[in-house]
Parts: C-alpha cells; sequence; structure tokens
C-alpha cells in the first residue's frame, strides 16, 4: 500500500498530465509504472529517493527493451513535473542511462495458433480476436470499440480506431465482422468498469488465456501486418492500417519472406 504522499504526488502528475493533453492510456500506463515504482524502492516519500536508488530499482527489473523505454520516459517526465512544482530540486531521472531501441524481430502468429484461440473462444472474446488478427488493432484500440465508430460506406463497414496518441484511423472491416458489428447492441462492444469498458489490460489477459502458451495478442497484429504486405507489398498501405507514425516501426511487424527470397537467389546463382 502506497503513502498517502506517493499517492497525491502520482495523482498531481497525472492531473498535469492530462492537462497537457495525454491520453486515458497513457496516463493509466504512467500511473502503473509509478505506483510499481513506488512499492519496491520502499521510500515513504517520492521526494527522499535519491540517484542512486532510483538507478539500482532499474537495474533490477527484467523488462524487454521498450518496456525499460517507457518507464524511463515516465520517471524522466515525472521528476520534470516536480521540479516545476518546487517538489524536488533536481530531475533524478534524467540521469538513467538511455535506453536504446533495438530493431526487433517479427513474430506473426501462425494460423494454428489463431485457429486454435478462435476454438476456445466465446463470443465476446472471438469478435476480439478477430479485431486483432484481421483488423490489426492494439489491445487498447479494441478495448474501447464502440457501435458509433462503425460506418457503412459504398462497399462495405469501416471503423473508427482511436490509436495511442489520441491519433484516429478508418479501417475497412471484413465483411462478415463489418456486419456483425453494424448488428451490434448500442453501446461498447466490451462494457466494462473502465470509463464503460473494459480495460486494455484485461483484454489482453482474456486472449492470452485464449492463445497457446508463448503467444500474445500483440503477435496477432503482426501476423495482420505480415499477411497483409504479403498480398500487397504495399509498405504503406500497412503503415496506415496499424497506425504507425513511421514506416520504420511498420517494418518491425512484419515477417518477410524467405521463401521468396530463396528463389529469388536461387534464380539469381543460375
Amino acid at each position: 500500500m502506497l503513502s498517502t504522499e506517493w499517492e497525491n504526488a502520482i495523482e498531481a502528475f497525472l492531473r498535469e498530465q492530462r492537462a497537457g493533453g495525454k491520453p486515458k492510456t497513457t496516463c493509466e500506463a504512467r500511473r502503473q509504472h509509478m505506483q510499481h515504482m513506488a512499492k519496491r524502492v520502499r521510500e515513504s516519500s517520492p521526494w527522499d529517493i535519491s540517484p542512486v536508488t532510483l538507478r539500482e530499482y532499474m537495474a533490477e527489473q527484467t523488462w524487454a527493451i521498450e518496456t525499460r523505454r517507457n518507464r524511463r520516459t515516465t520517471f524522466v517526465q515525472f521528476w520534470a513535473w516536480a521540479v516545476y512544482a518546487g517538489h524536488a530540486s533536481t530531475n533524478i531521472a534524467a540521469e538513467l542511462p538511455k535506453v536504446k531501441v533495438i530493431q526487433g524481430v517479427a513474430r506473426p502468429a501462425p494460423d494454428r495458433v489463431y485457429h486454435e484461440a478462435l476454438m476456445r473462444a466465446g463470443h465476446r472474446e472471438r469478435v476480439m480476436l478477430r479485431l486483432a488478427a484481421e483488423v490489426g488493432m492494439r489491445r487498447g484500440e479494441v478495448a474501447v470499440v464502440h457501435t458509433r465508430d462503425v460506418s457503412e460506406d459504398l462497399v462495405g463497414h469501416t471503423l473508427l480506431v482511436h490509436g495511442k496518441g489520441q491519433r484516429q484511423r478508418m479501417v475497412p472491416l471484413p465483411k462478415s465482422l463489418g456486419r456483425e458489428l453494424a448488428e451490434w447492441e448500442p453501446g461498447y462492444l466490451f462494457p466494462g468498469n473502465d470509463h464503460g469498458h473494459l480495460s486494455p489490460r484485461y483484454v489482453g489477459k482474456l486472449l492470452a488465456e485464449l492463445l497457446p502458451e508463448g503467444w500474445t495478442m500483440h503477435a496477432l497484429r503482426h501476423r495482420f501486418a505480415t499477411k497483409l504486405y504479403a498480398l500487397r507489398s504495399d509498405l504503406l498501405m500497412v503503415q496506415e492500417a496499424l497506425g504507425h507514425s513511421s514506416p520504420t516501426t511498420t517494418r518491425r511487424y512484419i515477417q518477410y519472406d524467405r521463401d521468396r527470397m530463396r528463389a529469388a537467389m536461387e534464380e539469381l546463382a543460375q
């Protein structure tokens, strides 16, 4: 359990974040980052933490690179706010080592993995799986889908996706999924206690329980990107569908067709 001083500091920081236009998903992620750290450094006040203590906390964690990078960003912004608000004299998180982004390797879920999960799923979870694997949506995007986001166009149905950083995009829906969502009872597709809908974390947990061991919801997004690129070889189209701001990010989601590469190299060798 956190001390009152910790709770008040985190809430004040998040108010500042919201005032700056940070989306709800970002604020909730930063709340979790701060709470995780506060429970482990064992200081009753955030203003008692030293740069050495914060660095040791970071060193003890076994996070993936992207997770580590996101946590560092949260801490830097928290102590920057603390300096501005007069709670601290220096930004102790600014001294943490910078985390370099490493080119990741795409790991798309095979068809077998997706179909096994579909067979285990109830109606609600089946729609979640399809939105991830056939539309390429993140768990936070799936969690907030509302029936008002579904619209009919000249050839079918389109979904307004509420992406990261308050960015929105329009994505065509497969015909069968579009018809199903158009007939859904008005409201959030997945009602819950997180401002009326399920939390992103719970959506991810539900699908993790359906997917075979070692596979996650995000692997379904990699599957979508890989298959879409294989059909059209259009990186810009995949980038738009995924809602990425940079094609460099999109490239990390696509597993290149090695059979095609091998065939081309064999042809070259002739």
